[in-house]
């Protein structure tokens, strides 16, 4: 099939709730996709920060088929080896957490926003989660509630209640928000979606882990974007070297596969007794042995170290650029997570990256956001940033 033979029968087929390109990608081979024309692109957004290892990893795919070969799924009332042994990983990772294995990262804070509401039940009913404007926490009804983008509001409401909402990276704002009825702080370390905002006060989640300690409330970190490497760090808050209470993980864990988790200390967790939760497809087999796949390259094929190499190449030789042409406000991030922001809008900018056979993502309206694998080599990050600068001085 051509590129418009596929749009045209997934338009007829699907709801219209994707603004897809009008390409139909067939594979895709380490940094590389191709479409069904046989077109490549360089992936600069791995599916959303999904496909961190890049397409076809070896391992990844040796672990997927032979998992598939011999259990596909088994209802939760059982154990399986997979699940256990990525639940005893990121058990580790986290320092001795308890593990909800689920689906995505929606379900992975869906998860979270439901344990500190247990949690809060038993402790004067206590319910209601302070979390950032400007976040990103999933398009459940909770997980709406808790994102502070009125865009993603629209046409949902009445959303649940029990979210109070204050500007990222004020410390003031979130003591001021307390109650008596507060529970807990939800916020991402790196604010992904809302445009790579990072804290600029380099004690702000050190201060809400001590205001939590203080008030005897739960802090939980959404790391759905940033987590399992994509900052140069497993967790995105060791660059701060705070733990939560409760961090959630999805989008990269499997390299493509459907997964998500919520890790919580043993104290938090001990409030999700048997029953409380559940989820039918969460520890799948096939996606637990392709998340141990992925922890396994992290570990041994030195992933972490080179995504902090060339992230902070990218970043460097992006803030040459801009300084050479007049329309960046800034370039920021960590790792593999880079923001451009823009004077104009991104998505033309986006636009002509595609074009010239690059694929990034324009978010928050004026910022380009690359989220590339984390093992990408020097040669392919020069190509993508040949074409950036390109797509930037056309723009």
């Amino acid at each position: 099939m051509t590129n418009r033979e596929v749009v045209a029968l997934a338009h007829g087929a699907l709801m219209d709730v994707y603004a897809c390109a009008p390409i139909a990608l067939e594979r895709g081979e380490g940094a590389y996709l191709y479409d069904v024309e046989g077109k490549h692109y360089l992936d600069f957004f791995c599916g959303l920060a999904v496909t961190s290892l890049g397409h076809a990893h070896p391992g990844v795919t040796r672990a997927i088929v032979e998992q598939a070969e011999k259990l596909t799924h088994v209802s939760n009332v059982f154990h399986t080896e997979a699940s256990a042994r990525l639940a005893a990983e990121l058990s580790r990772r986290f320092g001795d957490g308890r593990v909800f294995l689920c689906n995505s990262g929606a379900e992975a804070n869906e998860a979270a926003i439901k344990l500190a509401r247990r949690w809060g039940a038993s402790r004067g009913s206590r319910y209601e989660i302070v979390t950032a404007l400007n976040s990103f926490h999933g398009r459940t009804l909770a997980t709406l509630a808790a994102t502070g983008q009125e865009k993603y509001h629209v046409g949902f409401q009445p959303l649940p209640q029990g979210f109070r909402m204050v500007p990222f990276d004020d410390l003031a704002a979130v003591r001021a928000a307390l109650r008596d009825h507060t529970v807990a702080v939800m916020i991402e370390p790196i604010q992904g979606e809302g445009g790579v905002v990072l804290p600029r006060d380099e004690r702000y989640l050190d201060g809400l882990r001590e205001l939590c300690d203080k008030r005897g409330l739960l802090l939980i970190f959404d790391e759905v974007q940033t987590g399992v490497g994509r900052t140069g760090k497993f967790f995105a808050y060791e660059h701060w070297g705070v733990r939560p209470d409760v961090a959630t993980l999805a989008k990269a864990l499997a390299n493509g596969l459907p997964i998500g988790a919520a890790v919580a200390t043993p104290q938090a967790a001990a409030a999700m007794t048997t029953g409380a939760h559940g989820s039918t497809f969460g520890g799948n087999p096939v996606s637990c042995a392709s998340a141990l796949a992925v922890l396994s390259a992290l570990d041994s094929d030195g992933v972490l170290e080179n995504c902090a190499a060339i992230g902070g190449y990218l970043a460097e030789r992006l803030r040459a650029i801009a300084k050479r042409i007049d329309k960046v406000v800034e370039v920021r991030g960590k790792g593999m997570l880079i923001g451009i922001e823009l004077r104009h809008e991104a998505r033309s900018t986006a636009q002509a990256c595609l074009e010239q056979g690059l694929i990034v993502n324009a978010t928050a309206g004026n910022v380009l956001r690359l989220l590339p694998p984390l093992n990408l080599t020097r040669a392919q990050a020069d190509e993508g940033l040949a074409i950036i600068r390109r797509a930037l001085g056309a723009a």
